[in-house]
């Protein structure tokens, strides 16, 4: 089958689209014959070798795939071959085929097509659970969501007001990207370049702060975040990709009943996947019926998965970004 390795260590040009034999699966693994795989940051992560997740060269990136069962384990109970799919799998998704443990593969509506679903399970699941399980959101309560343009971003905005947000606000680096947090259901946009945002925030809520706030880029940003977070408000770090830590003081939160929480989806695969059926249970129905709608910027191929990587690596990339696997 074709698929891309990592041979080594380094920039986009490390990916090698090759020849390599079809994954064997276990008894409580299934087949799955992809259609499309999405493209995560943390893939870019994971090939610079910085994700905590990944391993050493050689290896195929990718978190996520969707596509149909082609094959089951001897004890798979609860799904067959034919049935359309997303999983999380066992050993990368840039792959004309993968195995995915049967509790990391879950079973897609009809009216959810390959290029929804690959685009779906880690921004969408990720989304939920810092939403929904690590901040508990209360309905009318006020999000705030950095890097509000991106494939998270864009889907956290959806859900925050599914879920019952009162007030979506978004940040983003580059004005240029706003237009997109705003079409996904952003109340106010703040450009952090332009702006300070902890200041513009304050304002927009006369002074009282955000209820939550999600931080993926860490640093700096999460360090002006506790200045625009509300009493008893909850600030959800998921990622660092600024490449710096942020300091938080302790005595920024006892008095103030505030709280620093992390989530990281790929920790919660690993090691409480039985989490995620619900999850999934939850995050597909609002796929189906419309009420969440993903955000696709750009497809490629699988074989131009170097230039998705620039693309995405660029900080120009808007929603998310695909690989056909079947072209």
């Amino acid at each position: 089958m074709k698929a891309v390795v990592v041979r080594e260590f380094g920039g986009p040009e490390v990916l090698t689209y090759m020849d390599i034999d079809k994954p064997s699966i276990n008894s409580k693994q299934v087949l799955i014959r992809v259609a499309a795989t999405g493209v995560n940051f943390a893939d870019i992560k994971s090939r610079y070798g910085n994700y905590h997740g990944a391993g050493q060269p050689p290896f195929i990136p990718g978190l996520d795939a969707a596509g149909i069962i082609e094959e089951t384990g001897s004890e798979v109970q609860h799904l067959k071959a034919g049935q359309r799919v997303i999983a999380f799998p066992k050993n990368g998704s840039y792959a004309e085929y993968v195995a995915a443990d049967e509790n990391l593969t879950f079973v897609l509506p009809d009216n959810i097509d390959f290029n929804i679903a690959a685009a779906c399970p880690t921004v969408s699941f990720t989304s939920y659970k810092l939403l929904a399980d690590v901040a508990r959101l209360e309905p009318g309560e006020t999000v705030l969501i950095h890097s509000a343009a991106g494939g998270i971003g864009t889907t956290a905005i959806q859900l925050a007001k599914i879920l019952g947000a009162g007030h979506v606000i978004g940040t983003v680096g580059n004005i240029n990207k706003a237009a997109i947090a705003l079409e996904a259901g952003a109340d106010q946009v703040i450009c952090y370049e332009q702006d300070d945002f902890s200041v513009k925030v304050n304002e927009l809520t006369d002074g009282q702060g955000v209820d939550v706030i999600l931080d993926s880029i860490s640093g700096q940003v999460s360090e002006k975040s506790l200045a625009c977070l509300a009493k008893y408000g909850r600030l959800v770090n998921f990622g660092i990709s600024s490449g710096k830590a942020g300091q938080i003081k302790t005595t920024d939160l006892h008095s103030s009943c505030r709280s620093v929480l992390g989530f990281s989806l790929g920790t919660t695969r690993s090691h409480r996947p039985h989490l995620l059926k619900d999850t999934a249970n939850k995050v597909l129905p609002y796929l189906a019926d419309g009420r969440l709608e993903m955000k696709i910027g750009k497809r490629f191929s699988l074989g131009e998965s170097a230039k998705a990587h620039q693309w995405v690596e660029s900080r120009k990339s808007t929603g998310k970004v695909l690989l056909d696997v079947t072209k």
